[in-house]
């Protein structure tokens, strides 16, 4: 994409889009929600239907001309469809977090009580935290893991369901290196009368492959979000149950949104059909392949691993035994060339803004066609960086070593 006219128009927004440009190019971008959109899909997203207006769903538009907006929302719904197996879909949430809000708009009450996995614990923002809409409009509980394992602690989750009688159970992480029962949490849903809700925004390329049990048939709704292991577009989609489908069409619209963005949902789209490949299988395979190959590499050279390893696409690191704080660690690696991002730990005694480990993820890295044996050697930049987190001269010799690597790797 060579942006000529962005240029001459504005050069500001130009050269800062060419340094961002050059930073993914350079660097390894190894944050666990991130990932690269093909160019068939940021052409999508950059096409006419950045102009059209289309507030409704396909046949029932409150605008004319849109005979083709409607066609690609069919297109994108059904190849969501195909994908997940749901009976219902909607395409038009602008993000995950939207998606998430259509779910408890159509279904909640202000002061009704909602259950999800704790943030600090590996959860997310939007599924009850204090910060969020969510812990100002609803009462929350919230369930973790166990200490000693770092698995989701089953029996606290039945105990804390039998307890408060929660509306909705939530069950999704944003930072959890393990497979997640949905099954086991649908029984305890069905024993106190909940609906259950699973996000599965980081994990929806592999359930899509059928790498990770897929929680659409135990679920009466599965958000999404399209950007991360579906290498998409930034955006969201609710699956749903037939019996639920007006009411949660309804809550996206006219509910929280108006028009939707129909240049994303194209997009969607675009990422829906790449994803239905045989490719695309084969590149999930090789998430986890390299997920796990990061993970023993680290082990080796002595980093501790909650849980102890990972099932899926990411690493949750405690970087409490080599005395530095997450913060420390993200801006060292950073500068060496690896972006990753301080995160929580389960019972982090330290606050989300300094934080004791990092989260590492591989779909960025396995886009460009690493493998395993480049997740050794940037286990090893790792760890150079870490037992040097001051010394600048190394740092600078690791950021050698990581430019090289990406030079190997172009990304398209």
């Amino acid at each position: 994409m060579k942006f000529q006219s962005l240029k001459k128009v504005d050069p500001e927004i130009y050269s800062l889009i060419q340094m961002e440009k050059k930073r993914e190019t350079e660097k390894i971008l190894m944050i666990a929600s991130e990932n690269y959109a093909s160019r068939a899909v940021m052409e999508a997203q950059g096409s006419f239907f950045t102009n059209k207006y289309a507030e409704g769903y396909p046949g029932r538009r409150y605008y004319g001309g849109c005979e083709y907006a409607d066609e690609v929302e069919r297109l994108a719904q059904e190849r969501a469809r195909q994908l997940f197996g749901a009976e219902h879909i909607n395409v038009q949430p602008h993000s995950g977090t939207q998606a998430n809000m259509a779910v408890y708009f159509a279904f909640l009450q202000p002061g009704d009580t909602i259950m999800g996995m704790s943030l600090s614990h590996g959860g997310h923002l939007s599924h009850g935290s204090p910060v969020n809409f969510t812990g100002k409009l609803y009462r929350t509980v919230f369930y973790g893991v166990n200490k000693d394992t770092g698995y989701i602690d089953m029996n606290e989750v039945r105990r804390l369901a039998h307890e408060y009688k929660p509306k909705i159970i939530i069950t999704g992480a944003s930072a959890y290196p393990r497979i997640i029962d949905f099954k086991e949490f649908s029984e305890i849903a069905k024993e106190v009368g909940a609906y259950l809700m699973a996000d599965i925004a980081h994990i929806a390329g592999l359930v899509a492959t059928g790498l990770h049990p897929s929680p659409v048939p135990y679920s009466d709704f599965v958000t999404t979000t399209t950007h991360k292991t579906l290498r998409g577009p930034r955006g969201g989609v609710v699956m749903c149950k037939a019996e639920y489908a007006k009411q949660i069409d309804k809550a996206v619209f006219p509910g929280i949104q108006g028009g939707p963005l129909v240049h994303v949902i194209a997009a969607k789209a675009v990422a829906f059909k790449e994803a239905l490949s045989e490719d695309f299988k084969e590149y999930q395979k090789k998430v986890v392949r390299n997920a796990k190959a990061l993970a023993e590499a680290l082990k080796r050279r002595g980093f501790k691993l909650i849980s102890d390893g990972t099932d899926n696409h990411l690493v949750l690191v405690d970087l409490t035994n080599f005395n530095i704080t997450g913060k420390q660690a993200e801006e060292a690696l950073d500068k060496a060339g690896i972006t990753v991002n301080k995160n929580t730990i389960p019972f982090d005694t330290k606050p989300p803004t300094v934080t004791s480990g990092i989260r590492i993820g591989t779909p960025c890295v396995t886009t460009r066609g690493m493998g395993e044996e480049e997740m050794e050697h940037i286990a090893e930049i790792i760890e150079r960086v870490i037992k040097n987190i001051n010394n600048d001269s190394i740092i600078k010799d690791m950021q050698k070593k990581v430019k090289a690597l990406c030079k190997s790797f172009p990304i398209y």
